[in-house]
């Protein structure tokens, strides 16, 4: 087992909290000479003449503060363009409508459940089809694709069960095909663990409402794109379609980002701590982490990797009784949906988050009664694992005893 957190991952990405900071933030940019990007409400944009503008013309097309988040996310993901939306599904929602009707997209099997619904319940009305797929196994993801197939979209880790797949391995698949996209949701890894562009990738989206903003006070998307006319016809969504983020969560995120390198550190530190506690509690049947050497993808993760966040899930013995009352029982880590900001959460994935997932799908990829997922935050490691304790104490009593 590792002695200290991100030891055997890939070496950080050069100038990465440099270029947080700096990347798009130029003072001279500004008439004020501002170090930090001002908050752009105007709406609309004077123009010198008839068609001839500064940059700007309508808010909704471009705004001030937006390009400045736009352009620092480029950097963080070694890529050429950034695109910003109004929240993660707006992200996922313009991707889509790369497809039109009687194509084909493949989903993984193990994906975030408001993505399941949208793809299922709404992409599927639009003619495109779903089909969803285990892309741990590439032989799986090669047997689906056909000519219809247009777009592949992955999330790794997966929601909630934190399965691990080959980003490198998939492109080389994907891109045997001629017009076939590849997009990963990269929201559980953040821009500073993981970059999927540089591992073959056509597409990299984020909810920023998690880890790269950080602070749980914004709502938004965030797409990475290398190729030009990818981004053209993205773009053009992006206004056509209309779900920009304001100024102030640009500003916001913009914000956030200035500490992402110091807060994933921080995740990968605490969550360590905490899945190696609960990995060695006799009330706990199983822990799901990818940063623990019992994860199956363990080696896979060190090789596409620098480290990995603070998210987890496990199975409490027991059963549903039992993951209630964990959970009731919880004092620092607030109950509570989503991920990836200051505070630490705790969820029950069945009846919350993939609670739109079809219960026999859930069933069969592991999504049980009894499995509970954390997001773990950056309080002090020792709270944290004493409020685990005491929730564990009394959700399982029988087990008390720690040998």
């Amino acid at each position: 087992m590792e002695t200290a957190p991100g030891k055997s991952f890939l070496p950080p990405f050069r100038h990465f909290a440099t270029q947080a900071i700096h990347v798009g933030q130029e003072p001279e940019q500004w008439s004020s000479l501002a170090v930090v990007p001002p908050i752009s409400l105007s709406t609309t944009f004077k123009q010198r003449a008839p068609g001839k503008h500064a940059g700007f013309e309508y808010s909704r097309s471009g705004n001030p503060t937006r390009d400045c988040l736009e352009k620092a996310v480029a950097a963080l993901d070694g890529a050429k363009y950034c695109l910003a939306y109004a929240s993660g599904l707006a992200a996922t929602l313009n991707i889509a409508h790369l497809l039109k009707a009687g194509d084909t997209l493949i989903c993984t099997d193990d994906v975030y459940g408001g993505t399941n619904r949208y793809f299922q319940r709404i992409a599927s009305e639009m003619g495109v089809k779903p089909v969803f797929v285990d892309c741990t196994k590439l032989e799986n993801l090669e047997a689906a694709i056909t000519p219809e197939t247009k777009l592949v979209w992955i999330e790794t880790p997966t929601n909630p069960m934190l399965k691990i797949i080959d980003i490198k391995g998939c492109a080389d698949v994907v891109h045997k095909h001629k017009d076939v996209l590849l997009a990963v949701d990269n929201t559980f890894m953040s821009a500073y663990f993981q970059r999927p562009l540089s591992l073959g990738a056509d597409i990299c989206m984020y909810s920023a409402t998690k880890y790269m903003n950080g602070h749980s006070d914004v709502v938004m998307g965030l797409v990475s794109v290398n190729d030009d006319g990818l981004h053209e016809r993205l773009r053009f969504l992006q206004n056509s379609l209309g779900a920009v983020p304001s100024p102030f969560d640009s500003y916001l995120c913009n914000r956030g980002l200035k500490t992402l390198s110091i807060r994933m550190k921080q995740h990968f530190n605490n969550a360590l701590a905490v899945a190696r506690y609960l990995e060695s509690d006799p009330r706990v049947e199983r822990v799901i982490f990818p940063g623990l050497p019992s994860h199956p993808q363990y080696e896979l993760m060190k090789r596409q990797c620098t480290g990995c966040p603070g998210m987890m899930s496990f199975y409490i013995k027991g059963n549903l009784e039992h993951a209630s009352k964990f959970l009731k029982s919880l004092k620092l880590f607030t109950l509570a949906e989503s991920l990836g900001g200051y505070e630490s959460l705790a969820e029950h994935p069945a009846i919350m988050t993939h609670a739109s997932v079809p219960k026999e799908a859930r069933e069969a990829l592991g999504i049980s009664d009894t499995l509970i997922r954390l997001s773990v935050g950056l309080e002090d490691p020792e709270d944290l694992l004493e409020d685990l304790d005491q929730a564990l104490k009394a959700a399982v009593p029988e087990h008390t005893n720690r040998n």
